[in-house]
């Protein structure tokens, strides 16, 4: 931490939390590593979350953010439901090829914690279940099936996975190419 880090200790504590957890898992990190990585005493750490469960829900809030941000401002150039659906895809493959890239932090939360901490395993549903809902709400403007926004949202979480597990950026593309074909498919009139 530089002498001029004037940010609250609340925000240096999370982020310094978020990158580790990201690159280390949570159950690797102690409050110690958050307390060194932020620059922040641990009396003062603690003042600030009194639990390492605290820091948990805050770091998921903080993600729940930086991923409602992201999608909002690759969608952002959109011109219509369709395109602001496949711009989810689009988010997904500029994360993959991020450096940092080490899959969902959600999904990763709840394998190591889901089972045994209740509050973590709301959170990651409430976060997963509003991409669900934002997914939806696009399907419904574009006036397809109901049925098709689960599918799209399973493609995206299947490419987050696959591209943490194999490695592969070019999983956001398939799926993006995927998507295609469910929305084209959703959209044709039967015959």
């Amino acid at each position: 931490m530089s002498a001029t880090d004037v940010r609250p200790d609340r925000e240096r504590i999370v982020e310094a939390a978020d990158r580790l957890f990201n690159a280390r898992g949570v159950q690797a990190v102690g409050m110690d590593a958050v307390r060194a990585a932020s620059g922040v005493p641990l009396k003062r750490l603690y003042a600030a979350f009194s639990s390492k469960d605290d820091l948990v829900l805050a770091v998921l809030r903080r993600r729940e953010g930086t991923w409602g941000e992201g999608i909002a401002a690759t969608a952002a150039g959109a011109t219509g439901a369709r395109e602001r659906l496949l711009a989810v895809y689009d988010f997904l493959d500029a994360w993959f090829r991020s450096d940092d890239f080490r899959g969902c932090g959600f999904i990763n939360t709840y394998g190591e914690l889901g089972g045994v901490s209740p509050e973590v395993a709301d959170a990651v549903r409430t976060q997963k279940l509003s991409f669900q809902r934002y997914v939806a709400a696009l399907v419904d403007e574009l006036g397809a099936p109901p049925a098709l926004a689960a599918q799209l949202a399973l493609l995206a979480e299947g490419a987050q996975t696959t591209a943490a597990i194999d490695g592969r950026p070019d999983a956001a593309a398939q799926a993006r190419a995927a998507a295609e074909v469910l929305i084209d498919a959703a959209l044709r009139p039967p015959r």
